[in-house]
């Protein structure tokens, strides 16, 4: 539940740097994020807050990072909605790093879901005590008024006034109880459903938003870090003498790996730095250095052998896990058919357009921080841990983010410019490198699925049996963690959407010689990509179209509810599949060598179906058409969620057509785009985009959901087009591109 309360102006006027005067409205929201609970001692502290000042200027503190996925506009059309607000006096403000927010770790496509109905009641709060005050000043009741774009007008004499001219009248009247608080009609929304301009467009399409590369502060220095190319491994002997001839060089010196505690933080690999009085010059620097390293355990690490063992493990017994049920080997047994198949997804990198980086000023008892995170109170919190200085010594300012997909939401680039500036005494900005990035990463992890399942009588299948071998996000955190976690298999593994009797899955050892950590979608790119295949290899053994297959394996219409407040309803993941086919003309008759695949996901609470169109000529993949249906529950910005939708088709095909990070000697191989590459304007297909209209349902997540369908999609339209399987990404390794 929320409380909403008016905030007094001088205990947060510093704190959120606005201007002095008008009505500031907080909102104390408790997390999904136990541990993150916000604690409320003396004044009010916020999470979420309006500013309306006398010139009728709104302005909204948004506390999840942007990081393209529009999030500031869609938190601020709740409040202009509920608050009968003119979207153009809107402006936001990005909140700092501090517990007084809540959680603000942007991940899991949770933003919308957790903190719009408390979004929309400050906004409904401050519609009531503008309306109160307008009473008060015309001295009528408060059913004698109503707020219309950003005014209050008297419904008897059609007098009106604007919400800035209330602003002195406003501050007197108390703040409504949270239960006398009602919020719109889904028919009566202005903003919410709608199609809405980003806040941030002007500064996007100018050039004038800031991220965290473009901060400038007095006598900045600036560093690059060169790391060990193995994991962990360490300085053995440093050469400084070509580096230190090299122009605009200052220093150089060794950094020491920053250990975290087990269960938290992310620590820093450490190496030598090179600190330099422009960017270019530090990264000249560093390519100057000659180092010899000690590279540790890891070096012997090697992809493909790694590949192969868990391939051989995968085909034997590994550890139950819960929520298995039936006898599969009974099914089996009096099965009419049986199937096989082992499917295999590599090692991933973010490599987001923004490189990791910070700016950071270290100063005696307090730290101050630049920089593009997606979890700022963490980053903080890890400030605090490694440099000894009260939390609220240090203040972490949130920039724009250059794209993060995960990546950003750890802190270590962080964590290394803090050290630097406390090294030498002054404000440093630390800049990774594309190679930086892309071999010095917290990796998505490599997995290996073994599926057997039974065709019956009925040509339904009678039994299912998957082995699954992921490297575990928990590696990063507690060594030996050598088999993927519960959490990370509830991620369409344990709760796949198919109504299975007989089930069994199976958790197989797949050790971490990488940093593992989280990519868009995370685990449910492994799940989605082996249910789906395997389902349309069920389908083909069982002679039936593979839409149809899926709605029987759906099954009947069922409720599941579970510990959210989101309960899975298959009827829902049914209709989305039916619209993709509807769109898509599945069934139709397509030209030689085209094929159409079709693939299913449930992730973020959200419902999936993506239908893709294939042409393969001389033996090469081009994907001509996407269609893409979602159910998100309440479609807050219908724009937005269409964008997100197209980047997660393009974000998919770069996984499946290319996306692989192998290592040779411990040492990650690729380095940039040339060999890391990415889906071109020129390969874009072209991209269709529904949204079911479930306006009276909650909303759920979106940035995500639209990854996992999209390689089974495509490698089953090349089964269609072609008869080849494809059980291996990517395609490249398979000549197909």
């Amino acid at each position: 539940m929320s409380k909403i309360q008016q905030i007094n102006r001088r205990d947060f006027v510093k704190l959120l740097g606005l201007a002095s005067g008008g009505i500031l409205l907080g909102c104390n929201l408790s997390s999904d994020q136990k541990d993150f609970i916000p604690q409320v001692e003396g004044a009010f502290s916020p999470n979420l807050f309006i500013h309306l000042e006398k010139n009728g200027n709104i302005t909204l503190m948004v506390s999840r990072s942007e990081m393209g996925q529009g999030i500031r506009t869609s938190l601020a059309s709740a409040i202009a909605e509920e608050m009968e607000a003119n979207w153009q006096y809107i402006s936001v403000k990005q909140a700092t790093g501090n517990a007084k927010y809540g959680n603000q770790n942007t991940d899991g496509s949770r933003s919308v879901r957790t903190i719009l109905e408390p979004m929309r009641k400050m906004g409904a709060a401050a519609k009531m005590i503008l309306i109160t005050a307008a009473a008060k000043k015309w001295n009528v009741t408060e059913n004698d008024c109503k707020a219309e774009n950003h005014f209050v007008i008297n419904t008897t004499t059609n007098t009106k006034i604007s919400f800035g001219d209330l602003v002195d009248e406003a501050k007197k009247v108390a703040v409504p109880a949270d239960d006398t608080i009602n919020l719109k009609k889904v028919e009566d929304f202005k903003f919410i459903g709608k199609t809405l301009k980003s806040v941030d467009l002007k500064d996007f399409t100018h050039g004038t938003a800031t991220y965290g590369i473009d901060v400038r502060i007095p006598n900045l220095k600036f560093a690059a870090i060169a790391r060990c190319p193995v994991t962990f491994g360490t300085v053995k002997k440093i050469d400084k003498s070509d580096a230190e001839k090299t122009p605009g060089v200052e220093n150089i010196f060794e950094l020491n790996r920053i250990i975290p505690p087990i269960g938290k933080f992310f620590g820093a690999l450490g190496g030598v730095a090179v600190i330099a009085n422009n960017t270019w010059s530090a990264f000249q620097g560093k390519l100057n250095l000659n180092i010899e390293w000690n590279y540790g355990e890891n070096h012997s690490f090697d992809t493909v052998e790694f590949k192969n063992k868990l391939t051989e493990r995968v085909h034997q017994k590994g550890k139950l896990v819960p929520g298995s049920k039936g006898n599969v080997v009974s099914a089996f047994k009096e099965s009419e058919k049986t199937i096989e198949a082992t499917y295999h997804v590599p090692f991933l990198v973010h490599a987001p357009m923004e490189v990791p980086n910070a700016t950071a000023w270290f100063q005696g008892n307090k730290i101050e921080v630049w920089a593009p995170l997606q979890d700022p109170q963490t980053a903080r919190a890890e400030l605090s841990h490694f440099f000894e200085i009260p939390l609220e010594n240090i203040t972490v300012n949130v920039t724009f983010l250059g794209g993060g997909f995960g990546r950003k939401s750890k802190s270590d680039f962080v964590v290394e410019a803090v050290a630097l500036s406390k090294k030498i005494n002054a404000p440093v900005q630390v800049i990774w490198t594309r190679e930086d990035d892309i071999q010095n990463s917290f990796y998505h992890a490599t997995s290996v699925q073994y599926l057997k399942g039974s065709i019956g009588k009925n040509g339904n299948v009678s039994g299912w049996l998957q082995r699954v071998a992921v490297p575990s996000i928990v590696s990063s955190f507690k060594p030996m963690s050598d088999y993927v976690s519960g959490l990370e298999l509830n991620q369409g593994f344990t709760n796949n959407p198919y109504n299975l009797k007989n089930f069994r899955l199976e958790n197989v050892k797949a050790e971490s010689h990488l940093r593992i950590g989280w990519l868009r979608s995370v685990v449910h790119i492994h799940s989605g990509f082996g249910n789906n295949s395997f389902v349309d290899e069920l389908a083909n053994a069982a002679k039936m179209d593979p839409v149809q297959f899926h709605l029987d394996l759906i099954g009947k219409d069922k409720i599941i509810t579970g510990k959210s407040n989101h309960p899975y309803n298959s009827k829902r993941m049914k209709a989305v599949l039916k619209n993709t086919a509807k769109i898509s003309g599945w069934g139709k008759s397509l030209p030689k060598n085209y094929g159409m695949g079709i693939a299913i996901h449930y992730s973020f609470y959200s419902y999936v179906a993506t239908a893709v169109e294939v042409n393969v000529n001389d033996g090469k993949v081009k994907v001509e058409n996407v269609w893409t249906t979602i159910d998100c529950g309440l479609a807050l910005n219908k724009d937005n969620i269409k964008n997100q939708l197209e980047g997660a088709a393009i974000f998919g095909m770069s996984i499946t057509m290319y996306g692989k990070i192998t290592t040779k000697e411990g040492a990650v191989e690729q380095n940039n785009f040339f060999d890391y590459q990415m889906t071109r304007m020129k390969d874009a297909p072209h991209i269709h985009i529904e949204i079911m209209d479930k306006m009276h349902e909650p909303p759920t997540g979106v940035g995500e959901p639209g990854v996992p369908v999209i390689a089974p999609a495509i490698c089953n339209a090349i089964f269609n087009a072609t008869g080849k399987r494809i059980r291996t990404l990517p395609l490249i390794d398979e000549g197909l591109v």
